[in-house]
C-alpha cells in the first residue's frame, strides 16, 4: 500500500546526507532542493530504490537445519532465538555474546541494539565506525573533547583555504564536491594529498602525492615551516591551547627536506604550502580513510589536528572535517552503539550520565567494562570467550581486514543471527536470518557527517515478510525479558533518545519532521571554548609511526584500498541497482607506468597480487600513483589479502600492506563477491 504522494527520505549511501523526494506511485528520484544537498543529488542517489525493489530479497524469516535454511514464523524465531541468548548468558556470562548495529539502519534502531546489549548486561557493542573514523574520534577528543566534525558543510564556502588529505570527495561524497568548487570560486585555495592522482586532483591548487604511511612526517614538516616562520597563531594558541612548546620541539627535525625524502614531495612544494595554508586566515581540513586506516592511525588524526590548531582555524575561522562514508555511521556512534561509549560518546565510567541513562531505562545501572572492539571479535570467538554473535545490516565476511579470519570465525559460533535485507556473504554462515526492511518502508531519523539529524519518511509498507528493525528489535527485547520495550511506533523511541541530550530535551519529533534537520549538539563546535575539562585545546605532538609491515625484496609494493564512485562498501546494494552496473568498470588495480615496463605489464592484463594473507587476481591499469604502490578497490575481493594489525582506536591497517605482483595468463579473475 502506497502513502502519500512525493515522500521525503534521507539518501541510503554516503555520510552526506542528502534527502531524496520520491515519488511513491512512480518511484521516481529526484533531489531535495532544500539542506543539505540543495538540490543536488550523485549516481547513486537517483537510483537508490533499484536495490530496495530487488528480487533477491530475503522475504521471511530463515531458520538453518541441517545445514538447510528452512521458512519459520517470527514467533518461532524470536522464541528460539531468545531462549539460546539467554541460555548462553546464564552458562558463560553476558559477555559471550556481542552484538554489531549498522551504519545504515536509522538513529533510533542503533539506540535500541545499544540498549539491548548494555540491558543485556554487556557492553559488546560495536559498528563499521570502527573500520573508518574511530581513529578520529579518539584523536578528537584527546585534543578538542568533542568526537566529531567540527563544523557544517555551508562553512567551507567561506573559508580561504581547503586541505583535503587521504580522501577523495569526488567519488565518496560527490555531492560535497559542490560547495569545495564554490569555496574555490570565491578564492579558496585547494590543497589535496593523496597516495595517487585522483579525480579531486582536478580541483586542486596545490597536488600533493605522498607516499604511503608517511603523513606524520609532511603534517610536522608543514608545522616545522609555519613555526620557524612565525606565522602561527600566538595569540590563539596563548589563549585558547595547552601544550604549545611540546609542538615546538617535536617538529623542530621535520625539515622540508627531510620530509622529501621520507615522503616524496619536494621540498619547496612543502614550504611554499605551508605558507599558503598559515596566510590564508581561515581554513578547514577534510580527510578520510587514507589517514585513519593505518596503524598510525590516530597519530595521523592527531597531527592534522594540531596544524589546524597552530593557526587557530575551529570555530568561525576554521573546521575539522572527518567526512563519514555511510548514511548513518555517524548517528549509529552517537546513539551508542560503540564498545567504549554510551550515547553521546561518554564514556562508560562517567557515573552521573550512566546512571542517566540507566534510570531511564528503569534498572539500578549498567555494565562499565570496555566491550569487545568489531575488529577484535574474531579473536575473541577463536579463543572461546565468544559464543554468539548478532549482526544487523553489516557484511563483515567482506568488509572486515584479513576475511578469511571473519570467516573461520563465523563458522565457530554456537550462534549467529543476521538482520539483513540479502543473503549476504556473512549471512550465509547465519544460524537465523531475519528479514529487515529497506530505507523506503519504514521511518526514523538519520545523522549525517555535519551531525544534522533528519527525518526520513516511509514510502511504502515493508515487502514481503520483512520488518522495519526497530520493530525486529523490539521484539527483541520483550522476548529477552529487557524492561522498555513496550513501543508501538519509531516516534516514541525517537522522543526517548531526545530526553538523553539537553539539546534536544526541549525539542519535538513533528518539529524535527517539519526541518531541514536538527544539529547535534548544534550547528558550530569549539567557536569560544572546547569541550575539554579546562575548556582550553591541547596540543599533541606526534612521531612518525611505520607502518606495520614494511616493503621488501619479497613484498616490494605498498598495496592501498580506493573507493569507487559507483560501487558501495561490499557492493549488497550497488550491485543490486541494474542502472549503477551499466556504470561499472570492472574492478582494477592501478600500478605506475614506470613498474609496468619493470613487470612486462599492460593496461587489461590480468595479474595476481599477493600479500601474506593470501592472494587475489583482477585486471590492471596503468594510472597516476608513485612507484612502488598499487591501489585496489576495497568493494570486491581486497579484504582477503588487507592487513588486519590494528592502531590504537582498533581501526585494521586496509591501507597498506606489503605485496607482490606478477602477471598472470588466465583471462578469469575472481569474481568472489557479486550477489
Amino acid at each position: 500500500m502506497y502513502i502519500g504522494d512525493k515522500v521525503k527520505v534521507v539518501c541510503p549511501y554516503c555520510g552526506f546526507g542528502c534527502k531524496l523526494i520520491i515519488d511513491s506511485q512512480t518511484l521516481t528520484v529526484r533531489p531535495y532542493k532544500g539542506e543539505p544537498n540543495k538540490g543536488r543529488i550523485c549516481p547513486k542517489g537517483l537510483y537508490a530504490m533499484e536495490f530496495a525493489l530487488s528480487k533477491d530479497r530475503i522475504k521471511k524469516p530463515l531458520k538453518r537445519e541441517k545445514n538447510v535454511l528452512k521458512p519459520v514464523t517470527w514467533g518461532q524465531a524470536m522464541e528460539e532465538i531468545s531462549h539460546k541468548l539467554l541460555e548462553i548468558r546464564e552458562f558463560y556470562g553476558p559477555d559471550a555474546v556481542a552484538f554489531i548495529a549498522s551504519s545504515k539502519t536509522s538513529n533510533e534502531e542503533n539506540y535500541l541494539l545499544q540498549k539491548i546489549a548494555r540491558l543485556f548486561g554487556t557492553n559488546n557493542i560495536d559498528n563499521c565506525a570502527r573500520l573508518c573514523h574511530e581513529a578520529s574520534v579518539h584523536a578528537l577528543k584527546m585534543t578538542l573533547g568533542t568526537g566529531t566534525q567540527t563544523n557544517p558543510y555551508e562553512d567551507l564556502e567561506k573559508f580561504g583555504v581547503i586541505v583535503i588529505w587521504g580522501y577523495n570527495p569526488a567519488e565518496s561524497h560527490p555531492v560535497v564536491l559542490e560547495y569545495i568548487g564554490n569555496a574555490k570560486k570565491k578564492g579558496a585555495k585547494i590543497i589535496v594529498v593523496d597516495v595517487r592522482e585522483t579525480i579531486t586532483m582536478n580541483f586542486a591548487d596545490y597536488k600533493l602525492l605522498i607516499k604511503p604511511g608517511t603523513d606524520i612526517v609532511l603534517a610536522n614538516a608543514m608545522m616545522h615551516v609555519i613555526i620557524q616562520e612565525e606565522l602561527y597563531n600566538e595569540e590563539f594558541i596563548r589563549k585558547r591551547t595547552t601544550g604549545f612548546s611540546e609542538i615546538r620541539m617535536a617538529t623542530m627535525k621535520y625539515t622540508p627536506e627531510y620530509a622529501e625524502r621520507v615522503t616524496g614531495i619536494p621540498a619547496p612544494l612543502i614550504r611554499e604550502v605551508a605558507r599558503e595554508f598559515a596566510l590564508a586566515g581561515s581554513g578547514a581540513i577534510m580527510w578520510g580513510m587514507g589517514l585513519t586506516q593505518h596503524v598510525s592511525g590516530v597519530e595521523n588524526v592527531l597531527a592534522i589536528i594540531d596544524l589546524a590548531l597552530l593557526l587557530g582555524y575551529i570555530g568561525e575561522r576554521g573546521g575539522l572535517y572527518p567526512m563519514r562514508g555511510q548514511n548513518n555511521v555517524q548517528g549509529a556512534a552517537y546513539m551508542g552503539a560503540l564498545s567504549e561509549f554510551l550515547p553521546g560518546y561518554v564514556p562508560l565510567d562517567d557515573e552521573k550520565f550512566r546512571k542517566r541513562v540507566a534510570s531511564l531505562w528503569g534498572v539500578d545501572d549498567l555494565p562499565t567494562r570496555r566491550g569487545f572492539y568489531l575488529t577484535e571479535l574474531w579473536d575473541a570467538i577463536e579463543r572461546g570467550d565468544l559464543m554468539a554473535l548478532y549482526i544487523v545490516g553489516e557484511n563483515p565476511a567482506v568488509s572486515e581486514a584479513n576475511f578469511a579470519k571473519v570467516r573461520k570465525a563465523l563458522r565457530k559460533l554456537d550462534l549467529l543471527v543476521v538482520q539483513d535485507l540479502f543473503m549476504t556473504q556473512t549471512a550465509r554462515y547465519a544460524h537465523y536470518l531475519l528479514p529487515a526492511s529497506s530505507f523506503c518502508e519504514k521511518e526514523g531519523s538519520y545523522m549525517n557527517s555535519e551531525r544534522r539529524i533528519q527525518w526520513s519518511e516511509r514510502v511504502f509498507e515493508p515487502l514481503n515478510d520483512s520488518k522495519p528493525d526497530w520493530e525486529i528489535l523490539t521484539m527483541l527485547g520483550k522476548a529477552l525479558g529487557l524492561p522498555g520495550f513496550d513501543y508501538s511506533n519509531v516516534e516514541e523511541i525517537t522522543v526517548e533518545y531526545f530526553r538523553l541530550f539537553p539539546e534536544l530535551e526541549e525539542k519535538s519529533v513533528e518539529e524535527l519532521k517539519n526541518s531541514d534537520g536538527i544539529f547535534l549538539p548544534k550547528k558550530r563546535l569549539h567557536t569560544w571554548e572546547f569541550t575539554t575539562p579546562n575548556g582550553k585545546a591541547r596540543f599533541m605532538a606526534v612521531e612518525q609511526v611505520p607502518p606495520w609491515e614494511s616493503t621488501d625484496e619479497e613484498y616490494p609494493f605498498a598495496l592501498t584500498t580506493v573507493r569507487v564512485m559507483n560501487h558501495y562498501n561490499t557492493g549488497e546494494m550497488t550491485l543490486r541497482s541494474p542502472s549503477l552496473v551499466k556504470f561499472m568498470k570492472e574492478p582494477a588495480a592501478t600500478i605506475n607506468k614506470e613498474d609496468a615496463k619493470k613487470l612486462d605489464i599492460k593496461s587489461g592484463d590480468l595479474v595476481e597480487i599477493e600479500t601474506r594473507r593470501g592472494k587475489i587476481r583482477m585486471k590492471v591499469e596503468i594510472g597516476k600513483v608513485p612507484q612502488g604502490v598499487v591501489a585496489i578497490p576495497f568493494h570486491f575481493k581486497a579484504n582477503r589479502i588487507t592487513n588486519n594489525a590494528l592502531n590504537k582506536a582498533g581501526t585494521s591497517e586496509f591501507k597498506f600492506s606489503a605485496a607482490r605482483i606478477r602477471k598472470f595468463k588466465s583471462e578469469r579473475p575472481t569474481q568472489d563477491n557479486y550477489p
